[in-house]
């Protein structure tokens, strides 16, 4: 079975958090080898401010490295990548998936099945994105997707593989401003349901930053990979993580920055 690394919150044209993603990159494809091996699932903030089109280029030519040195990469959007964190626009919804995915035409939850683990990454900043009911950097999911999730999670090739679901906001931080806002209803879909869950964005609360939730919602293995690039100096890390293994014991920090 392929390990997993797991990065998040790289916001890439903040300060040296740049510099850092190139130098996890040339680590990244230094130590682990066979690429085939690896899947990289990156949980959103990609960029520090989407409406700067040098930092969108920056991180979509590193990201393309390793790709073309042979990983699989997995991303999603984070708030920052719909804008500056706090205020976004409806224009980089599109905008991020032509650049990452190669098309704006589909919808979340984004199902990739990969030999024997399903991967369905959810959008939770999309919804946010109306000035009626905004506040701050929250997350949303809305009905439309969880319905969706919900019903991907009953899918034939789903059920009989590992499954991860992996998102931007951290579903079981509740600070005012940060919080996910349908996390609970998100619990009632995928509790017990899963074998990982996969998230970033809390990561300047030293409580919360990089924090194991192991158990939580019945999930085997849960992760909030904080700032794998140390924005700021906040906390991060960058996980290495084998399904095969029933213990997330066995899983590290590949220390690769």
């Amino acid at each position: 079975m392929k390990k997993i690394i797991h990065l998040s919150d790289l916001h890439v044209g903040h300060e040296d958090c740049g510099e850092n993603f190139s130098a996890l990159v040339d680590n990244i494809t230094f130590l682990k080898q066979p690429a085939e091996n690896y899947i990289i699932v990156i949980t959103g903030d990609i960029v520090d401010n989407a409406n700067r089109a040098e930092q969108r280029e920056e991180a979509l030519n590193t990201v393309n490295r390793l790709k073309q040195n042979g990983y699989r990469v997995l991303v999603l959007p984070g708030n920052h990548d719909y804008g500056t964190g706090s205020m976004g626009s409806a224009e980089y919804v599109d905008v991020f998936k032509e650049k990452f995915y190669g098309t704006a035409d589909f919808t979340y939850p984004k199902l990739d099945i990969i030999d024997e683990i399903a991967f369905m990454g959810l959008d939770t900043t999309a919804e946010e994105l109306h000035w009626s009911d905004r506040f701050l950097s929250e997350g949303q999911l809305g009905e439309g997707q969880l319905l969706r999730l919900e019903q991907m999670l009953l899918d034939a090739e789903v059920v009989s593989r590992k499954r991860v679901v992996y998102l931007h906001h951290h579903p079981f931080d509740f600070n005012l401003g940060m919080q996910l806002r349908d996390s609970h209803r998100l619990k009632s879909i995928i509790e017990y349901k899963i074998d990982m869950l996969l998230f970033g964005h809390l990561h300047r609360n030293p409580v919360t930053a990089g924090k194991i939730f192991h158990g939580a919602w019945g999930i085997v293995r849960c992760y909030n990979a904080g700032s794998s690039t140390h924005k700021n100096g906040h906390t991060g890390f960058q996980r290495v993580i084998d399904l095969s293994e029933s213990d997330p014991r066995m899983d590290y920090d590949g220390n690769f920055i």
